[in-house]
């Protein structure tokens, strides 16, 4: 194709093509206060983008993971503190049953008050947050346990879900963040048998014990009510262990984001004040070749035919 315009007039709309070009895309990063709105605008920083939104939003997921594994394991510390408190309650009751002085009645006494801390322990063991009972472990939606008075350990086992959930690092890696109720109130040996420091066991045999005025059985169950305070005592610790954790990625993962975010903001976010500069000298350079090219001379045929 044949242009009939002469050079000049090209150059001229090849540079105010130019200056239009400069302008509209400096109003296009003031209305949007974004520098790059489409691939085309800076398509060497697209991948990049990309890839820091991904890590952003998965960087959000874990934030809001660590939040729910906090509320779990504050709650789970508080339940817990208060099982070793019952237990230690528990050891003054079997001490006071197993004084030389104390009448079958006064036994029965006491072995009411040792039900009441067994049905309580039962309780913790069902704690919920948010409709979910943190010690049951993957089967979060029902209880491991209920009291059965009949039962060995004065408990049902309803099921032995473990505690398989990882919560993920933003620094890296996973950790665990729960244990189940069989592992806090129903440690067992190898071979299934109760361990020392069962503590629904423990509960369960001092009531037995002071229903049938048995003062040997009594003082023989202090020894396994110990044992279950340390063991509920090294289970808080461990929650406390959690929490701390948790703190940890959760302040990685907010500075992370902040990071993120300043990157983002780096690629996508326009230059205000450079991009009103631009459109200012952009508006002054259009203005200054419209009124140049108006008064360029201009020729008619009529002015060489004289």
């Amino acid at each position: 194709m044949i242009s009939n315009l002469d050079p000049s007039s090209q150059l001229f709309l090849s540079n105010l093509n130019q200056v239009e070009q400069r302008l509209s895309q400096a109003n296009q990063q003031l209305s949007s206060g974004k520098k790059l709105n489409v691939a085309s605008d800076a398509p060497g920083d697209v991948t990049s983008l990309l890839q820091l939104r991904t890590d952003e939003q998965r960087n959000t997921q874990i934030e809001s993971n660590l939040t729910l594994a906090k509320t779990d394991a504050t709650s789970a510390d508080s339940a817990l503190a208060g099982a070793a408190s019952l237990m230690d309650t528990a050891v003054q009751l079997a001490t006071q049953g197993a004084n030389s002085t104390q009448t079958a009645d006064t036994r029965a006494s006491l072995a009411q008050q040792v039900q009441s801390i067994l049905e309580e322990m039962v309780s913790y063991s069902q704690t919920q947050v948010q409709g979910s009972y943190i010690f049951s472990g993957d089967q979060s939606q029902s209880p491991t346990y209920q009291v059965d008075l009949t039962a060995t350990n004065g408990v049902d086992q309803l099921s032995d879900a473990a505690a398989t959930q990882q919560i993920e690092d933003p620094a890296g890696g996973t950790f665990a963040a729960s244990e189940t109720a069989q592992q806090i109130f129903d440690d067992t040996n190898s071979d299934g048998t109760p361990a020392g420091d069962n503590v629904f066991a423990a509960l369960s045999n001092l009531r037995t014990a002071l229903l049938n005025n048995d003062q040997t059985g009594i003082s023989n169950s202090i020894d396994s009510l110990q044992q279950a305070s340390t063991h509920l005592n090294n289970a808080d610790a461990f929650y406390g262990t959690v929490e701390n954790r948790i703190q940890d990625a959760s302040t990685f993962a907010s500075n992370y984001d902040t990071e993120l975010q300043t990157e983002i903001s780096d690629k996508q976010d326009a230059d205000i004040p450079t991009a009103t500069m631009e459109m200012t000298q952009a508006t002054t350079q259009l203005q200054a070749a419209m009124e140049m090219q108006g008064k360029m001379p201009t020729s008619s045929l009529f002015d060489y035919l004289g």
